[in-house]
């Protein structure tokens, strides 16, 4: 399997509209980060993980031709806001699949009423394949086993997703110990790191370190990270031999 960084960044981006801060200045690529999402390739499929702000962007930066689903790990804006842009693809391959918990598709269905609209509808709109995940239950996706897993983004109960060997987890605060045992020892595990210093909603640095520490992945990927991270080459510096600052583009291999 195959996983692309469409972004890293976290709900506004980095660079930050109007903050004039060194990491808004950095000329390297590694420190320009859009909304985070993933795109996941395996057998001719490719499915996304969220579908940013930025998901026109980031279909076009990759050239992607087709895409079989989408699963969501929450509704928050940075999330979701990107699903109008399904439309060429649905034009070419008819209703998106899309994934999430039942409170999730239902503000969906606030905010895209027009995507969902069974009468009356506006003769552009996309059109979805809802599945709604109840109880964190395991399903099959395209051949490969989906692992729900609970997490807290402060107090909002959100999706993490484990697909075979990687286990892929955003705008996490909190995971129990029986979660965590949903990924130990997985190949890969990309998890998010908003910044150095606490938050109330999402972890820093050392709390996803120490996660990373726990369930022992052969590989970690650090997401979502504010530009109050630092720059991208010296806090790479720090970290431990198996974990690595993601960043916008790059594309990993997970080991079946």
């Amino acid at each position: 399997m195959k996983l692309t960084f469409l972004g890293t960044g976290t709900s506004q981006g980095v660079p930050v509209i109007g903050m004039n801060t060194p990491v808004a200045r950095s000329k390297d690529k590694k420190d320009k980060r859009l909304r985070t999402s993933v795109l996941l390739s395996w057998g001719g499929v490719n499915v996304n993980i969220d579908c940013s702000p930025d998901f026109r962007q980031q279909m076009l930066r990759h050239k992607v031709q087709h895409l079989e689903a989408i699963l969501f790990t929450h509704e928050h804006a940075d999330h979701t806001a990107g699903l109008d842009d399904i439309r060429p693809f649905v034009l070419k391959q008819g209703d998106m699949p899309i994934y999430g918990l039942p409170r999730v598709i239902e503000q969906l269905r606030i905010r895209f009423a027009y995507i969902f609209a069974k009468e009356n509808r506006y003769a552009g709109a996309p059109s979805v394949k809802v599945t709604e995940i109840e109880d964190y239950t395991p399903f099959l996706l395209f051949g490969k086993k989906v692992t729900p897993i609970s997490i807290q983004h402060g107090t909002l109960p959100i999706i993490g997703y484990r697909i075979g060997n990687l286990a892929y987890i955003t705008d996490a605060k909190y995971i129990n110990e029986k979660e965590l045992s949903k990924f130990y020892k997985v190949d890969t595990l990309v998890l998010n790191a908003l910044r150095k210093a606490p938050h109330p909603t999402h972890l820093n640095l050392d709390e996803a370190l120490t996660i990373i520490r726990e369930v022992c992945p052969r590989q970690a990927f650090l997401t979502h990270m504010s530009q109050t991270m630092g720059f991208h080459a010296k806090v790479q510096k720090e970290l431990p031999s198996q974990v690595f600052l993601a960043y916008d583009n790059l594309t990993i291999k997970v080991k079946e």
